[in-house]
């Protein structure tokens, strides 16, 4: 993933992060990938719900997806995750 250059291009991914959801889910996967299922059932949401604040959170490059067997497992981004970071205190020391 490319480091975010313009206050356009941050603020798409600050919209990613607009939804508490997004931000549980996020959290979530910082122990390991998960599942639909175990992320719906860790939430007390629904998968449908899961699957589109995944399909958001996939369109920014914040998480990524692995198909195993009948399953797709999502984990993190890590290195979107560490550009993130990077491109937000590049903002907040300018």
């Amino acid at each position: 993933m490319e480091q975010p250059t313009s206050a356009g291009e941050l603020a798409e991914l600050f919209k990613a992060l607009s939804a508490d959801t997004r931000i549980r889910i996020l959290r979530l996967l910082r122990d390991g990938p998960l599942c639909v299922n175990a992320l719906a059932y860790r939430l007390g949401v629904t998968h449908s719900a899961v699957s589109q604040h995944l399909r958001v959170l996939r369109a920014a490059r914040l998480v990524l997806s692995d198909k195993q067997g009948y399953f797709v497992h999502y984990r993190l981004n890590d290195e979107a995750i560490g550009q993130l970071r990077e491109a937000l205190s590049h903002v907040l020391d300018e």
